[in-house]
C-alpha cells in the first residue's frame, strides 16, 4: 500500500479522478481486444489501478473522519 498521507486534499481528489478515468479506459480496451496475452495484461493493469483507487478512497475517508 502506498503512502498517500503526503498528498494534499486537491492532489488526492485529482488522483482519484485520474484513476477512475484510467479504469474506464482500460475496461473499454478490454472489451475491444481479444487474445489471452492482451486480456492478462489488461486484467493486471485493472487490478493494480483498482487497488490504488481503493487505497486513495480509504485515505480520503480517513481524512473526512478527522
Amino acid at each position: 500500500m502506498a503512502d498517500f498521507t503526503r498528498l494534499s486534499d486537491t492532489e488526492l481528489v485529482d488522483r482519484i479522478a485520474i484513476l477512475r478515468d484510467n479504469l474506464r479506459q482500460l475496461t473499454e480496451q478490454a472489451a475491444a481486444q481479444s487474445g489471452a496475452a492482451s486480456e492478462e495484461r489488461l486484467a493486471s493493469r485493472i487490478e493494480t489501478q483498482s487497488n490504488e483507487l481503493d487505497d486513495l478512497l480509504k485515505e480520503q475517508e480517513r481524512r473526512g473522519k478527522k
